[in-house]
This record gives C-alpha cells, structure tokens and sequence, in this order.
C-alpha cells in the first residue's frame, strides 16, 4: 500500500515566522497534507503563558501561501465554533487554496481549555451527540443548495452556504480513538479517520474496529481513508536524536504511556513507518508543537524517509 506524509501543529505557538516556514516546508519538500490543530491556549500547559495561534486564522494564510499540499485541521473541536460558522470559514478557505481544503472535527476533550473560555464542557456522550449532528450539517452545508436540520443540539432552517467549495467533494475527516462512538460516527458519516498518536498495533486495533463498524453500518470500508498523527522527536543523527528525547521529556514527562511518536534516528524512523504501512496507514502527519523546530531533523527525514516509501 503506498503511503504519504503530511506535518501537522498540534499546538500553534508559533513563532509564526517558524510555522509559515513550516508549511512552506511541507509544500516544497515532499509532504501532501498541512493541518492545525483547534487551541486557544497552550496544550500540554508549560506554565500558561505560550502563544497559542487560532487554527481558522493560520489555515487560511497557509492556504494563501501554499501551492500544492491539502489544508486541513485535526481536529476542530465541535464545541468552539457553530458548525454553520466553521463551514462557511472551511467553503472561503477552499476558494482561497484552489480547492484544497479539508475538514477535520472531533468532539473535544480540554476541559481546562473549555472551562477557561466559558464553554460548557458536557459528558461524553453529550459531546458525540453534537458531533453526529455538526457532521451532517457540514455536509449538506457544503453539498445542498438549501439545507435543513432540526436536531437537539443544532439547527439550520433554510440555510444557504455560497459559494459551495471548488472541489466536488470537500472531504470530512472525524479524529479520535473512542472505540463505541468515535469510530461508529467514521463509519456513517466521514470521509476519513485519523488515530492521534497511537503506535502501529493499536493503531491496527482501532482500524479493525472501524471495519466492524462499516460492516454494521453498511459502509463501505475502503470509503473511508485512514491515517495517523505521530509526535516527531526524530533527529538527523545521534546528538540530534538525543536533542529530540530532552523536548520529548520536556513535553509529556517520564510516563508518557502513547506510542505515535517518532523518536531516534531516521533508521528508526524507516522501520516505524514500514510498521505503520504493514498496517494499513495511508499517511502519517509527522506533529510537532511550537517551534523553533530542528530543521535538520525535518530535512532528514524529508531525504532519506520519504523516498522509501515512494513520497
């Protein structure tokens, strides 16, 4: 199976003169995907007081300044923006990147985050409700020339969402890794699931329990495209790879207990994405948080990963 790569931010801190090298980066070197992630302040916190750059915003200059790679989020929180607002904001992206935008949604898990900018932070099922529902009014919003929707938590009453998206079909990706609600919501409604930062044999679980999900749903499970977000800590040789190990520490501590990160040297780096591969991923993003980031590391990877894998 061929496999792809793309570079993901999962924190936007910035600075931004490092970010916007970094899609540019992702443009030229080899990548087909540039996502954001939806924060309004830094996550994990390192004391409170990062940048945290908003995801519309930074996707919406990513677009404008990029030529080839898909602009995407994994993933918006379905909590922090009416989905009428988000697919309005997602239709004016896609105009401005020549259709190539792409929606990733989810259903939000910062409490501190929600508690902090006033957003009621309801159990879980009550948060997959509202995904179901913000996912299907995404859709008919980008594909229906009026829309209508009476559901519990969200509502469209004649709705009109112009001008529709450039591309024939604006996908919807769902991301997550919850077995009973997440990945049956994949399995009717998304165009794609992404597994954030979980190894190759999780990773390989959860895509068999999407199956199971598409087989009861009556979907078709090759529909659905799968991919994963790894944290990056890779570094071009051994001093960098040790330099990689310190920020990994640095950010998740000594019982991190995740396996999707990308550590070590680009020999590793191979063998990993040949497991994820084997398993059935159809691109990695390589993630990162805020910069500055090893360049080194990145152009590495960039020339000795991606070319064995065809990218």
């Amino acid at each position: 199976m061929t496999i792809t790569f793309g570079i993901h931010v999962g924190h936007l801190g910035g600075p931004l003169d490092e970010l916007r090298r970094l899609w540019r980066f992702a443009d030229s070197a080899g990548f087909d995907w540039f996502s954001a992630s939806d924060h309004f302040q830094e996550s994990p916190p390192q004391g409170g007081d990062g940048d945290c750059f908003e995801a519309v915003s930074i996707m919406s200059a990513a677009a404008a300044d990029t030529t080839r790679v898909r602009i995407g989020c994994l993933v918006f929180c379905v909590n922090y923006r009416n989905p009428g607002l988000l697919a309005k904001s997602l239709c004016t992206i896609d105009h401005l990147s020549g259709g190539r935008v792409e929606c990733g949604i989810g259903a939000g898990w910062h409490e501190v985050e929600y508690r902090a900018f006033g957003y009621p932070f309801e159990r879980i099922g009550v948060r997959e409700d509202q995904l179901e529902e913000a996912v299907q009014i995404l859709r008919s919003l980008f594909d229906q020339n009026v829309s209508n929707f009476k559901g519990q938590h969200f509502q469209l009453t004649d709705a009109r969402c112009n001008p529709k998206p450039i591309q024939q079909r604006l996908k919807i990706w769902i991301g997550g890794r919850g077995e009973k609600r997440t990945l049956r919501a994949v399995a009717r409604y998304a165009d794609g699931w992404n597994g954030p930062y979980i190894g190759p044999d999780e990773w390989t679980r959860k895509n068999a329990v999407l199956d199971d999900w598409c087989a009861k749903e009556k979907r078709d499970p090759a529909a659905i495209r799968r991919t994963v977000n790894v944290g990056f800590y890779m570094g071009a040789d051994a001093r960098g790879a040790a330099r990689g190990e310190a920020l990994f520490k640095a950010h998740w501590g000594e019982n991190e207990t995740r396996t999707g990160y990308v550590r070590g040297t680009p020999a590793q780096a191979i063998e990993l994405v040949a497991d994820y591969q084997a398993a059935g991923v159809e691109r990695i993003n390589i993630a990162f948080r805020q910069g500055p980031y090893d360049w080194d590391a990145l152009e590495a990877f960039a020339e000795q990963v991606l070319p064995r894998f065809g990218a």
